[in-house]
């Protein structure tokens, strides 16, 4: 819906088409008074309080949400009908209202002050997923011949302080199309929205992977005030993963993160592409360099990847003069690949930009620990291998499991690009 107009214009579709469902007719003209009368009508024609269920009460907003002073007027709109729940109390028994997003009562439910929200609730959090448990007992035969770790890894992973779900529109089609593992619910709606709210805002990428929110901030979504971190909450690309509470009595805090390789690998190959670098990427390369350890096509790749960086992007962008920018495009590029990246592992000698685990055909277990700097030389000055020698990066990961290899990389703003590639085995 574009305005308000076309918001007004669907309500008053639905409440004739409640009307002709229930054998009720409205006699008043406004959509509130109309939702009103639907309501009490009903109830005194079948002597029974309603219920009312109402879905996606969050679509007209955002749908806009780019948009602000469309998006409030929408949110006006709603307020007003939603209003009608709480003043027709007396004839409603049960109202249920799910949405992508939680806005506050004020903006949104302004006097309907007796909602509930079940978001974090253990009892409700496997109420819109399949359990591990209703996935083996109701999709073995479909499932048979599939690796379920692998299937749980892809799709399984939304949690809101319970069990944790698969999506279910992933499974179906995951089963329908031969059980091949593709991005079935991320590609039903490109977050275009994101790339309008980080060139407002910009944010460190890597941070995803673990981001630390108060109980206050997880629900403080409005058109007037969009915090990143609540909107990828709100719309799926961040999920629950622990629960703490500094000491008894306190609001409690929530660690966010991806809920599961598909969200992680498609969200930041997105971004990749349309916000870092505003160009596509050949990968396939990169994967087989790594199967070989042939770091010099490693370098040769890296370096083609931040030429292809249109040059707007870097006059644009203020992110673009730290080295955050540059470890922020290698993070979603190499988690675009599939491959497991971790961004800033803390340790006991501090905290790595960036480490990729990576198994071989034979089982072998290899770690790449990265290092990024800004330096002024033109051809860089060492101190990024140096860093992580120095800090002992790589000591987390003697385990006599893995192989380690250590990669320094250090960048030149005028250069725009690699100036010092170094690496070594660790030993």
């Amino acid at each position: 819906m574009r305005d308000r107009a076309e918001l007004d214009e669907k309500i008053g579709e639905l409440l004739r088409i409640n009307q002709q469902q229930l054998g009720v007719t409205c006699t008043e003209t406004s959509l509130t008074a109309c939702f009103a009368e639907l309501i009490r009508t009903a109830s005194n024609r079948y002597g029974k309080p309603v219920v009312v269920l109402v879905d996606e009460y969050d679509k007209p907003i955002l749908d806009n949400i780019t948009k602000p002073a469309v998006a409030a007027e929408m949110r006006d709109g709603l307020r007003n009908l939603y209003s009608v729940i709480k003043d027709s109390d007396a004839h409603v028994r049960f109202a249920l209202l799910t949405g992508v997003s939680k806005f506050s009562k004020v903006s949104l439910f302004s006097g309907l002050n007796n909602l509930e929200d079940i978001t974090l609730d253990a009892r409700y959090s496997a109420l819109c997923g399949y359990t591990q448990q209703e996935l083996g007992q109701y999709f073995a035969q479909h499932l048979q011949g599939a690796d379920i770790a692998l299937v749980q890894r892809w799709y399984n992973g939304y949690n809101w302080l319970g069990e944790s779900v698969y999506n279910p529109f992933d499974i179906l089609l995951f089963i329908s199309k031969g059980q091949e593992f593709l991005p079935y619910w991320f590609e039903t709606g490109t977050p275009s929205f994101l790339v309008d709210v980080l060139r407002k805002r910009p944010f460190h990428l890597p941070d995803l992977e673990a981001v630390r929110m108060e109980y206050k901030m997880l629900g403080n979504f409005d058109v007037d005030s969009i915090h990143l971190e609540t909107l990828l909450f709100q719309t799926g690309y961040l999920t629950v993963k622990q629960k703490q509470v500094a000491f008894p009595g306190s609001t409690p805090e929530y660690i966010l993160s991806y809920p599961n390789h598909e969200v992680r690998y498609s969200l930041m190959g997105y971004l990749l592409d349309n916000y870092l670098t505003d160009s596509r990427h050949e990968r396939g390369s990169v994967y087989q360099a790594f199967l070989t350890n042939d770091f010099a096509a490693l370098e040769q790749r890296f370096r083609a990847l931040f030429d292809g960086i249109a040059h707007q992007n870097h006059t644009n962008n203020p992110i673009a003069a730290y080295e955050g920018y540059y470890a922020a495009v290698m993070y979603a590029y190499l988690c675009s690949l599939s491959l497991d990246t971790r961004a800033e592992e803390s340790s006991s000698k501090g905290r790595v930009d960036m480490a990729l685990r990576f198994t071989l055909p034979d089982g072998q277990q290899q770690v790449y620990i990265f290092e990024f700097k800004m330096v002024e030389g033109a051809e860089g000055d060492g101190s990024a291998l140096a860093q992580i020698k120095a800090k002992n990066y790589a000591a987390p990961y003697r385990d006599g499991q893995h192989r380690v290899f250590l990669i320094g990389m250090e960048f030149n703003q005028q250069a725009r690009n690699i100036v010092r590639f170094e690496w070594e085995e660790d030993n």
